[in-house]
């Protein structure tokens, strides 16, 4: 049941220009419909690749947006060509394209609004070479979050996901942050809205060109993990309110 929905793949790339090809190579274009590469000022060759392998619609930002500010132009650009299905995946073929037809059958067949790629799930995480100090922040971090937020999730961090047009749409992911928690906080949305989340085990991989942040960004990162969940937490439990779980502006329907 893939025939009548609109599968688009979007890729927020920075100085992807090494590995874009083997990620796009391996997408099953049998059921998907088009890419969206998204250059966020690389300072390699990233969007010039992406253009020579074949991929329609390429934007590149002129000034570094961030890896939120980045997912932003994804997802709007994903809506006005009107998927039905917006599905990231990171161009650094740090995950398998391969897991893309599951992923879409169960959104597809509306079992779920929204699907995560787990590196938690089994053995994949420290098997694919994910740093012990990450690993131990991973499993920490979402604990607290499953605490805090009531879900039951395996983890909150993995960058494959995907997701159906009525979340996008119903989400006010404009309100995010442009750095990396925008991926927590658009969980958080996406739960504190009442969407089902399914999470299907995903293999990784860590090597030299995969991106990756360092210790200080990660520790950045862990502290505005920690804020949104005590955010979701208030505005929960009506001792907040916070602007992310607002209603968005009218988007493209």
């Amino acid at each position: 049941m893939l025939k009548n929905k609109k599968i688009i793949i979007v890729m927020p790339a920075y100085n992807a220009a090494n590995t874009l090809k083997d990620t796009y190579d391996e997408i099953p274009f049998d059921i998907v419909d088009d890419v969206i590469v998204v250059d966020d000022a690389s300072k390699d060759n990233t969007a010039e690749k992406a253009r020579s392998i074949g991929i329609r619609h390429v934007i590149r930002h002129e000034k570094n947006t961030g890896y939120g500010g980045n997912q932003k132009t994804c997802y709007d650009t994903a809506l006005e060509l009107g998927a039905d299905i917006v599905i990231m995946l990171h161009p650094d073929y740090q995950y398998t394209p391969k897991l893309i037809p599951s992923i879409a059958h169960l959104i597809a067949n509306d079992l779920y609004s929204v699907v995560l790629g787990s590196r938690i799930l089994g053995k994949g995480a420290l098997k694919g070479g994910m740093p012990l100090y990450k690993y131990t922040f991973n499993r920490f971090l979402t604990l607290f979050q499953n605490i805090m937020i009531g879900a039951k999730l395996s983890e909150y961090h993995t960058g494959y996901r995907a997701f159906s047009r009525d979340v996008l749409l119903n989400i006010n992911y404009h309100a995010n942050s442009d750095d990396f928690v925008f991926d927590n906080q658009m969980l958080s949305q996406i739960l504190y809205a009442g969407y089902e989340i399914a999470e299907v085990t995903c293999p990784t991989k860590y090597f030299t060109e995969a991106s990756s942040i360092n210790f200080r960004r990660s520790t950045i990162y862990g502290l505005g993990v920690l804020k949104t969940s005590f955010c979701h937490f208030l505005q929960k439990k009506k001792l907040g309110k916070f602007k992310i779980y607002q209603k968005p502006a009218i988007k493209n329907g």
